[in-house]
């Protein structure tokens, strides 16, 4: 009887950062048990590419042009359940970590120990159980999990919806209202009411306030 090969993970890899990609890329097909079967530059593509795919676990920058790392993260976890998701970050705040448990991650993966820990993430992934890099306490995870309702609902981020989210990430990175309104499918003046509204509730009043706001919470590169 021939020998039944073991299932390999299905890994789809999303970063801006070719480099960062090609290193992933190459130490997750280094191992028995995986394959990187796409990549994305932004989140959009990776939300689109993820859909068509179904991997089974998906490695994403928190921080990416288009769309971020958390909100793709919460429209894979609505649209494709069974696909697990690993966050990458450069930093660990407890705000950081908790919005990413909200948008439904399984782990949350510092880039400076990616080389280290990324092979046992993504098994914990897809095994169903949550992963952190080594330098976040446990402990201190629950404990933001725990009281990161009360500790960080009222935050400006929790204070805007997801298409408000979006048009914050566009403005910030250059966008026009016409671009943003072809490319989301709404009017101008919508998509001018969405930014005037949101800039409200954040309690900015102008793009460089806005552009800080969107770097610090992690929501669109710094660079």
């Amino acid at each position: 009887m021939a020998e039944t090969l073991p299932h390999k993970i299905e890994v789809y890899l999303a970063d801006d950062h070719p480099i960062v990609r090609a290193g992933l890329r190459s130490m997750l097909n280094a191992e028995h048990d995986m394959t990187v079967v796409g990549e994305a530059a932004n989140g959009r593509q990776a939300v689109r590419e993820v859909l068509e795919l179904h991997p089974g676990v998906v490695v994403m920058d928190i921080s990416m042009p288009i769309l971020n790392g958390l909100e793709a993260a919460r429209q894979i976890r609505d649209q494709s359940p069974q696909t697990k998701v690993v966050i990458l970050s450069m930093h660990a705040t407890s705000e950081h970590i908790y919005h990413a448990f909200q948008s439904g991650v399984l782990g949350f993966l510092l880039k400076e120990s990616a080389g280290q820990e990324i092979a046992a993430a993504v098994r914990a992934a897809a095994a169903g159980r949550r992963f952190l890099s080594a330098r976040i306490a446990d402990g201190m995870v629950n404990g933001y999990l725990r009281e990161g309702g009360a500790l960080f609902a009222n935050s400006p981020l929790a204070r805007l919806s997801a298409r408000e989210r979006e048009v914050m990430q566009r403005v910030v990175e250059g966008q026009s209202s016409a671009a943003i309104a072809t490319a989301i499918h709404l009017s101008p003046k919508t998509v001018e009411t969405y930014r005037s509204r949101l800039m409200r509730k954040l309690g900015v009043r102008n793009m460089p306030g806005l552009v800080r706001f969107a770097v610090s919470h992690g929501l669109t590169p710094s660079e």
